[in-house]
């Protein structure tokens, strides 16, 4: 019988830190963060969980506004003064092969204004929407000086809960499904350094709000909102250090709706809205070589323009632990042979 290797002997032989590939869980609460209108996305790290391996990410993410884009127009609004965003998010990585990975992920958010000069309405708090994904690794190859990897993702989403999504700035999500598909690609020198980007597309389905009526470009007398498509895309810049035990990354990303309208002046934003976003942000993730699988993560985001969108700024930590649950019962079987 073939000897499973030790997974953290494998990726760094790779290359790849055995914290790495926990760390990909990060990339899906970037997108839940930013806004109520992009949820939970497929994963766009370049990392693969090995084949048989777990990872679980517990994640605490911090994130507050006091200015928002009506339109393209930056305002601020007293009425909702500083609105803070706080999610915990529980999540899963399981390799089923060495080039394929599932992702499963269910955050819980809670929203409200910020004391003593807090808005004047209540904010909300709930379970948002359910995450799955699957990852491909569809090309892995040596090319000069390092290695090229590209990779295609698929991913779902649904609202776990009843929640109210015409409820913006508080509303915990876009209260619709989604289904995107994304390519990913990344070169790493041998040294370590790499530079990656992705493209993906977004599908949104339609959110029930509780109201008959809206406006949107027009008056639609029914209580469903159709919640614009969009596409999002990434450029990365990172770095490995102390023989791949961390990882630092610079990162941009952009999302823009290929429909909707805009807020209009002193209304609330609502699920039909276009919106779009330039973010810039900063990772750094650390694997503790002397304690086994054990990981942490902490990041900054800020958006820096927009429009139909809050001005967020977000920072979270994580705690990542990945180990195998088959490696017993296999070296077991391997001392019988």
């Amino acid at each position: 019988m073939i000897q499973t290797k030790n997974a953290c002997i494998s990726l760094c032989k790779h290359k790849i830190s055995f914290f790495g590939t926990c760390a990909i869980l990060l990339q899906v609460l970037f997108y839940v963060v930013p806004t109520t209108s992009v949820e939970a996305q497929t994963p766009s790290d370049a990392l693969m969980m090995p084949s048989k391996n777990i990872c679980v990410l517990f994640a605490y993410d911090m994130g507050s506004f006091d200015r928002y884009w009506e339109g393209e127009k930056l305002r601020s609004n007293e009425t909702i003064a500083t609105v803070d965003r706080n999610t915990v998010l529980p999540m899963a990585a399981i390799g089923i092969f060495d080039n394929l990975n599932f992702y499963v992920g269910l955050p819980f958010i809670n929203t409200d204004s910020s004391e003593p000069n807090g808005g004047k309405f209540t904010g909300a708090r709930g379970f948002q929407d359910l995450g799955l994904a699957v990852k491909y690794r569809a090309i892995k190859e040596t090319v000069l000086n390092g290695e090229l990897t590209a990779f295609a993702t698929a991913g779902f989403s649904t609202p776990f809960t009843n929640y109210l999504s015409d409820y913006k700035p508080y509303s915990i999500g876009a209260g619709a499904p989604e289904f995107s598909l994304r390519a990913i690609s990344q070169y790493q020198w041998n040294n370590g350094l790499y530079v990656r980007g992705s493209i993906a597309h977004l599908w949104r389905g339609y959110t029930e709000a509780e109201r008959d009526y809206y406006y949107a470009d027009g008056s639609y007398y029914t209580a469903w909102m159709d919640v614009p498509n969009a596409w999002t895309y990434d450029a990365v810049v990172g770095k490995w250090l102390f023989n791949y035990s961390l990882k630092l990354e610079f990162n941009y990303t952009g999302l823009a709706s290929t429909s909707g309208d805009d807020i209009r002046a002193y209304n609330a934003a609502q699920p039909t809205n276009r919106t779009k976003f330039d973010r810039i942000g900063f990772s750094a993730q650390y694997y503790f070589k002397s304690l086994k699988g054990l990981g942490i993560v902490a990041y900054h985001n800020r958006i820096i323009d927009g429009q139909n969108m809050p001005k967020l700024s977000n920072t979270g930590v994580g705690v990542t632990y990945q180990f195998n649950p088959f490696k017993k019962s296999i070296q077991v079987e391997e001392n019988e042979d």
